[in-house]
């Protein structure tokens, strides 16, 4: 895949930041080194490299899916139904399972992010109020 300067803007923004970004995010940031940058270049950026796997995109329940760079330390979410709260856990703690659904299916395995959804503790604690 040959870089452009917008695609190296969008790879330095995600790598200056650990947390998930939506596109329009990334946009704002992009656009502050590159003034003249399009949202829809942005967009296809994002598609280009997702495509290529260098960008992985997840859907956290949020109004939009986010987009972290593909090789960071595996890692996966619980998130709240109801009150959107995200805890991040460690790839290494659901690498058994994935092992085991590999074995099983036969599946070779690439995701390097799990988002389970549920309803947190404080969440359980009001509706049984």
């Amino acid at each position: 895949m040959r870089k452009s300067a917008n695609i190296n803007a969008i790879i330095k923004v995600l790598q200056e930041h650990d947390d998930h970004l939506s596109a329009k995010e990334i946009y704002q940031e992009v656009s502050q080194t590159l003034p003249s940058v399009d949202p829809s270049t942005v967009y296809r950026g994002l598609e280009r490299l997702v495509h290529h796997g260098k960008v992985s995109v997840s859907d956290m329940g949020g109004p939009a899916v986010v987009y972290e760079l593909v090789g960071k330390e595996k890692h996966h979410h619980l998130v709240c139904e109801i009150c959107h709260k995200q805890l991040t856990f460690k790839g290494s703690e659901v690498d058994d399972f994935l092992s085991l659904m590999e074995e099983k299916t036969g599946f070779q395995i690439t995701t390097n992010h799990l988002v389970l959804f549920g309803i947190c503790p404080d969440c359980q604690k009001k509706e049984s109020e």
